[in-house]
C-alpha cells in the first residue's frame, strides 16, 4: 500500500464547483490527456495549462456538486495532480473519487490557510495538510483504512474483481488466498 503522503505546489479552486465546470460536457469526449488541458477552465484558467504532475488541487466548499459524472474525477486524474483537498465534497463526487482512484481529503479551513502556489504536504492517513510556508497544520478527516486500501489498488473499479472473489470464497467457506 502506498504511504499516501503527498508534497507539491497547490492550485486553488472556488466554492460550489459542479462537475460540469470541472470538465465541460463538450470536452468529455476528448482523449483524457487533451481534456485535462481544460479542467477548471472557467474557475482557474491557468490550471489546465500549467498544472504539473504531483501538484495538489485545493478547493472550497461542496466541490463536485451537481451531476455524478465520474468523468470529472477522471479528468482531474489526467491532469497529474497527486491529490485533491477541499473544505468539503459533494457526496457523489467523494464516492466517485475513491471508485476511480483519486486521493482526496476533506480539510475544513484549508482555503483560508493557503495561497495559490504554496507548497503543501498532505498526510492522507493522518488527515493533515501542512502549509510549508507557514508551518500551519490543518486537521482534516482521516481516510478510513478500507478506502486507503481501495486507493492503493487503483480504486474500486480496479479492485472489484478481487473483492468479489474474496466474498465468493468466504461464502463458500474457502478462505485461503
Amino acid at each position: 500500500m502506498s504511504n499516501f503522503n503527498f508534497s507539491g505546489k497547490c492550485w486553488v479552486a472556488g466554492d460550489y464547483i459542479p462537475t460540469d465546470q470541472i470538465i465541460k460536457a463538450d470536452r468529455v469526449f476528448l482523449p483524457m490527456a487533451e481534456a485535462a488541458k481544460f479542467v477548471l477552465e472557467d474557475d482557474n484558467p491557468e490550471f489546465g495549462k500549467h498544472v504539473a504532475p504531483g501538484d495538489i488541487l485545493v478547493a472550497g466548499k461542496h466541490f463536485g456538486q451537481s451531476s455524478g459524472r465520474a468523468v470529472a474525477v477522471k479528468a482531474l486524474i489526467a491532469t497529474g495532480i497527486s491529490c485533491l483537498v477541499a473544505e468539503s465534497f459533494a457526496r457523489t463526487f467523494y464516492r466517485n473519487a475513491f471508485e476511480v482512484g483519486l486521493p482526496i481529503l476533506e480539510a475544513p479551513g484549508i482555503r483560508a490557510a493557503i495561497t495559490q502556489g504554496d507548497q503543501l504536504h498532505v498526510d492522507l492517513p493522518g488527515g493533515t495538510v501542512t502549509v510549508l510556508r507557514t508551518g500551519q497544520v490543518i486537521k482534516g478527516n482521516p481516510i478510513p483504512a478500507f478506502l486507503l486500501e481501495m486507493l492503493s489498488g487503483g480504486g474500486l473499479i480496479a479492485v472489484a474483481p478481487q473483492l468479489i472473489e474474496k466474498d465468493n470464497e468466504a461464502r463458500s467457506g474457502n478462505t485461503q488466498s
